[in-house]
């Protein structure tokens, strides 16, 4: 009996444990990349950088979305990159993309990831997963223009940032991030 009693009280100590440690945020589950630059705190438009399918209207349209479990790997991925734990976000986004390949979403967090740490030649692959998965949508092209901007590949920046605006031209991260473009050209400086 002692060692049922033992085993309930461990059960219900983890339980605890776990109950502290889930986000009681119930706004969205799926609030993907509201994050610090280039994913900005509170997806403030105002505010320049990529931004990710989930700010967009063609939300629906990347992939389905489960129920977040705070302990998944995407999850972890997007709790990394919030506090800026860029090398961890993208060993759990690379683990998500792995199990889930047609997960948008774990891609395009990977590219953004690989943007920080500026692997660019990876970015650029996990980018061309992402289209490959939910197309070129403006949200995308969006974050792969910010990425040519880190860079300083600003033609590039402003062709795929044209493109992003012709599909959605009233979307302020786009119309935010051209004008970060253009700031960037005329003081002849990549973004940091």
């Amino acid at each position: 009996m002692r060692v049922g009693v033992r085993q309930t009280c461990l059960v219900v100590a983890g339980c605890l444990v776990w109950l502290t440690a889930c986000e009681t945020n119930s706004t969205n589950t799926n609030d993907f990349f509201n994050l610090p630059s280039p994913f900005h705190q509170g997806m403030d438009p105002d505010k320049t950088g990529s931004v990710t399918p989930e700010s967009s209207s063609e939300a629906a349209k990347v992939t389905k979305f489960a129920p977040s479990d705070p302990n998944d790997d995407l999850s972890l991925g997007k709790e990394n990159f919030r506090e800026g734990n860029y090398g961890l976000a993208e060993r759990y986004f690379r683990k998500a993309a792995e199990s889930g390949p047609r997960d948008a979403e774990a891609w395009l967090g990977l590219a953004a990831s690989y943007d920080r740490l500026r692997r660019f030649e990876l970015a650029d692959r996990a980018y061309e997963e992402v289209i490959k998965i939910a197309g070129p949508t403006p949200a995308i092209l969006n974050n792969q223009g910010y990425s040519y901007m880190l860079r300083g590949q600003f033609d590039r920046a402003r062709e795929i940032l044209n493109r992003a605006r012709a599909k959605d031209p009233d979307n302020p991260y786009i119309q935010n991030n051209i004008a970060l473009l253009e700031e960037s050209v005329r003081a002849h400086k990549a973004v940091r």
